[in-house]
């Protein structure tokens, strides 16, 4: 079945199933431009957020606003490379955040990278929170290029066959609530906290498999195809709220996770899809998986 197929089969109305088909287009754009990309770094060298920029996180980006720009449905998309939001269509029904291409600083190394996104009602983002998604997905060029998408009632992957079309590969897919599975990022935040420190040193001596490439993205991924798996990204001093997006990583991340009967917690133990949105670029530490590894670690730390 391939994505536009399933689309028309479910109850989602004409013009989010074009929203859906458009991100998927542009995904399919970036996956031609990575095949020739240049690995070097963009001639202004840091997006919005600060971040070290690089040439093909540009391309993404310029790849996505033209093809979202096609979409009279399509009112407003934000950036994680952009200062602020970009109204295309006042008459638009959604908007769309995204993170054109998370882990670039794996591109040099091979490493897979991605794409996340995030669809809302209407022309804003702040002032909702992530529970107001109607849509979120994300893509990973890997060895094969996939796409995974959640209208919030269950979580599906699909993988680009032929350069052509997405399939359907893995329907309703379902996270276990235990793990024997880590992925924790941000481990220098234990030099400053020990618990953190701890935590990790208990996952070793509970014999879970490390599995982590420094990428969010192929790390979250992994939950989704194993069915089973913890990503920590805890705040530190230099980021006290957090390294990553809300808006651009995080809150697609947890809709998609939660709809896959996995949890998304912050450090405190909030779940990161009631936390409101009150700017682009804001930051939140996340612990993301099977439900009661994130719940055990959450409680651990506090």
């Amino acid at each position: 079945m391939t994505l536009q197929e399933f689309l028309q089969n479910t109850q989602q109305n004409e013009k989010l199933q074009s929203v859906v088909l458009s991100m998927a287009e542009s995904v399919k754009k970036i996956h031609q431009a990575i095949i020739g990309c240049n690995l070097g770094t963009a001639d202004n060298g840091s997006n919005a957020s600060g971040d070290e920029q690089m040439a093909l996180d540009v391309l993404s980006n310029e790849i996505l606003e033209e093809e979202l720009k096609k979409n009279s449905h399509i009112a407003c998309y934000a950036s994680e490379e952009e200062e602020d939001s970009v109204l295309l269509n006042k008459e638009g029904s959604y908007s769309v955040a995204f993170d054109p291409l998370d882990g670039s600083s794996l591109i040099e190394t091979n490493l897979a990278i991605g794409t996340i996104f995030g669809v809302y009602e209407g022309s804003e983002f702040t002032g909702k929170t992530g529970r107001d998604q109607v849509c979120a997905a994300y893509a990973v060029y890997g060895p094969r290029t996939t796409f995974v998408l959640s209208f919030g009632d269950a979580t599906h992957a699909f993988s680009l066959s032929h350069e052509k079309d997405f399939a359907l590969t893995d329907k309703n897919i379902q996270v276990q609530a235990e793990t024997k599975i880590f992925s924790p990022g941000n481990l220098r935040a234990g030099l400053e906290d020990k618990k953190y420190l701890e935590l990790v040193n208990n996952w070793i001596l509970e014999q879970k498999t490390l599995r982590y490439s420094g990428g969010m993205v192929p790390d979250i991924n992994l939950s989704f195809c194993k069915k089973q798996g913890i990503f920590s990204y805890p705040r530190f001093s230099k980021y006290p709220n957090g390294k990553l997006r809300l808006l651009y990583e995080c809150a697609p991340f947890a809709f998609l996770m939660e709809a896959a009967g996995g949890s998304a917690l912050d450090q405190d133990g909030k779940s990161i899809l009631d936390l409101p949105i009150q700017e682009l670029h804001q930051r939140s530490s996340i612990f993301i998986g099977s439900t009661n590894e994130v719940k055990k670690a959450v409680a651990f730390l506090n």
